[in-house]
């Protein structure tokens, strides 16, 4: 138990220790911060992201997150662009230049090969008086008094601090250019997050029955609608097409635990009339939302003049991977 406790002990003192220099980071914006989102926002090249050794690793992420937000980005592994690589700069992109130190033998190659192609540089650096910082058109200082390994040798903190500055330079340009929910769908068409973000319900009931009976329906009909199209429900319409209720399988049983001659029933009897609907063009997302809020397992679907379309089952919804 001790040991366990050690061991919780140093989790809890790495994680308040790279906190705290997260929260440091805001001291060191400057018009270097600013100037370089404005310049990222006019320029009409792309964001080449390099580095070298951790901070390669973490120009990777920057270029994912960039990306999918709408600001074009490229990785540049530091010591392979001066190998070769190098061609991957164009004209007019920016280059965002990742060193803890700024002095890394890689980065003092590189950085006057690119200076002499006339692009701007943007420097993500611990030591704002380095090669790199002095050199950069715009110094984004990450400096962090110490990491978090017990030796102070070990990239944790400081890789940290980099990504949280990448992150600020997204987020600030995803905001800049009104990047909205749709835009963010366009880049993550699959899986559950893609999904929450452009599936609509028109889009779950393309392959569902349209479980219907008409009000004066017998409760054998009602029996046999709910069972054929296997939703567990069935809408209730007038003689107009309208929805007039609904009868679930729980409303059967109800009925049949509270009857013992249901002979003169009919759907009109039991069914519920105020059931919840949704448009077909709402969201899924919106679906599951009142679903559970309701705490039901089937929704009656409408078009935009409430004519009824089809049910929604929570297992639809389910199924996409949306919850």
């Amino acid at each position: 138990m001790k040991d366990l406790q050690n061991i919780t002990a140093i989790a809890k003192e790495t994680i308040l220790s790279e906190s705290k220099a997260i929260a440091s980071l805001t001291s060191f914006l400057d018009d270097n911060f600013e100037n370089a989102v404005r310049f990222i926002l006019s320029s009409k090249g792309r964001v080449i992201v390099t580095g070298i050794g951790k901070s390669a690793n973490i120009a990777t992420k920057i270029v994912a997150t960039l990306n999918s937000t709408g600001t074009p980005a490229i990785f540049m592994h530091a010591a392979d662009a001066i190998h070769g690589d190098l061609g991957i700069i164009q004209k007019d992109d920016v280059v965002v230049c990742i060193s803890k130190s700024g002095n890394t033998p890689e980065i003092k190659v590189l950085v006057p090969l690119i200076k002499n192609s006339q692009n701007k540089i943007i420097a993500i650096t611990g030591n704002t008086d380095s090669f790199l910082g002095k050199e950069a058109d715009f110094t984004l200082n990450t400096y962090v008094e110490k990491e978090a390994c017990p030796n102070n040798l070990a990239p944790t903190t400081s890789t940290t601090a980099q990504l949280v500055m990448g992150d600020a330079l997204a987020v600030c340009l995803l905001k800049m250019k009104g990047f909205t929910s749709s835009d963010f769908a366009k880049y993550h068409p699959g899986g559950a997050l893609g999904k929450r973000l452009y599936l609509r319900v028109s889009d779950l009931i393309q392959n569902n029955e349209s479980p219907n009976v008409h009000t004066e329906a017998s409760i054998a009909d009602v029996i046999v609608e709910i069972t054929e199209k296997r939703l567990g429900v069935t809408a209730v319409l007038d003689s107009e097409k309208n929805i007039a209720g609904i009868v679930t399988d729980g409303d059967i049983r109800r009925m049949l635990s509270a009857s013992n001659d249901i002979s003169n029933l009919t759907a009109k009897d039991i069914m519920g009339k105020s059931p919840k609907v949704i448009s077909q063009d709402a969201m899924a997302i919106e679906a599951l939302e009142v679903l559970e809020s309701n705490n039901i397992t089937q929704i009656l679907v409408v078009d935009q003049d409430e004519n009824y379309k089809g049910v929604v089952h929570l297992h639809d919804i389910l199924k996409e991977g949306i919850f």
